[in-house]
């Protein structure tokens, strides 16, 4: 039976399913085989913590999409998708992490088995969960058929979320603050990191009033003085110290929608030039906020955030944003568009984007950054509600 307990309505996820067609026959596709566990989820649901081992779901040019995964997993799809149980197939244990046989020989099989043999079939080339082996069994034993690269075709087609969606990432939001919340109030000299982010993850799962709280997909992040001119180090058993700063990078996360969300806090007195670029760095949040407008362009966001940073010289060639929504590990970014000069994708409303303009000096970082969300009319909306500045503890 289908999933009782389905985040969206059917209907949504009919829709989902007629815009990935029309975007597969727009590229050429006629059988798409998905293996992103977000883009996974996104068409159908599914939600386990098997994307260790290949996986996938496969959208045939008419009926509904195929689950394929471990055979022990198949048990975890028929209760979390929306098709019936015939549409749920596995493969038998013996496949799993052996060199003797490949999963995707029995994919390939059950392709030729539907008809498709010699269809162009497209997969996700680029992708954390597809690997080149993947890649070369499916050739093998689809000596007729034609693999293209379909990366990020659905990833695209995720791109401007529904209602419903936008529900889910308010709730996330609404953690992302208890979370920061916590951590200002935690965060002191002489205690251990390990510590505090033990009670980091402890508000991240317990939640808020209404919404429960999901596994992220990054864990947090937290660097210290001149560690944090490196963004992504995790943390270890070392107090925290006075004369450092620590950028804090964390998302709360609602049935595997994220909202990220960074700030920074100094302990003792910060130096005169980590307060004027945090100035530097509320002032271009706001320009770039202005900027966020439904027609506009991602470029036009980039642009107006490092004109404020160019103005005390501060010269940032790094992207400042990407798309979120659902996500699985590693990443909770949708892979597309990108916040920098270069990007002209069309912002329309529905987008959804971590707006995180980092700094990363030689001996010190900063991060102030917003989640936000691209409105019908006027500046984007920002999902979160904290003070957008240095926070300081003396």
């Amino acid at each position: 039976m289908p999933s009782q307990d389905l985040p969206f309505d059917r209907s949504e996820y009919a829709a989902r399913l007629a815009k990935t067609r029309t975007a597969m026959a727009e590229a050429g596709v006629g059988v798409l085989i998905v293996t992103d566990p977000s883009n996974m989820a996104w068409l159908t649901g599914y939600d386990g913590w098997s994307f260790y081992v290949h996986q996938a779901v496969v959208v045939f040019p008419e009926g509904d999409p195929m689950w394929w995964g471990r055979r022990q997993d198949a048990a975890g799809a028929v209760r979390t998708v929306w098709m019936d149980d015939e549409n749920v197939t596995s493969y038998a244990e013996d496949y799993v992490q052996t060199t003797a046989r490949h999963p995707m020989e029995d994919l390939a099989h059950r392709i030729i088995d539907h008809n498709h043999g010699t269809a162009w079939i497209g997969v996700e080339m680029d992708n954390y969960y597809f690997s080149a082996k993947a890649f070369t069994v499916l050739t093998e034993n689809l000596p007729d058929a034609s693999l293209v690269d379909a990366t990020a075709l659905v990833n695209w087609q995720r791109a401007v979320k529904s209602p419903a969606e936008i529900a889910f990432i308010r709730q996330a939001a609404r953690i992302s603050e208890a979370l920061i919340d916590g951590l200002a109030e935690r965060v002191e000299p002489g205690v251990p990191k390990n510590e505090v982010v033990a009670e980091t993850f402890r508000d991240a799962i317990r939640g808020v009033d209404g919404a429960w709280g999901d596994y992220p997909a990054i864990v947090p992040l937290l660097p210290s003085g001149p560690a944090a001119a490196a963004p992504h180090l995790t943390w270890d058993g070392e107090p925290f110290r006075t004369g450092e700063g620590t950028t804090f990078e964390i998302a709360g996360c609602y049935r595997r929608y994220h909202a990220p969300f960074c700030r920074t806090m100094y302990l003792g007195d910060p130096p005169d030039e980590m307060l004027r670029a945090a100035d530097a760095l509320a002032h271009g949040l706001e320009a770039g906020l202005e900027a966020a407008r439904a027609g506009n362009r991602c470029r036009d966001i980039a642009d107006a955030m490092n004109g404020e940073l160019a103005k005390v010289g501060i010269i940032r060639a790094a992207r400042c944003g990407y798309p979120i929504g659902l996500s699985y590990p590693p990443d909770w970014g949708e892979r597309t568009m990108s916040l920098r000069s270069e990007d002209e994708s069309e912002l329309k409303a529905g987008m959804t984007f971590h707006f995180m303009p980092g700094l990363w000096m030689e001996s010190w970082g900063l991060s102030i950054t917003e989640s936000i969300l691209i409105t019908e009319d006027g500046p984007a909306e920002t999902f979160c509600s904290r003070p957008r500045e240095l926070f300081i503890k003396r």
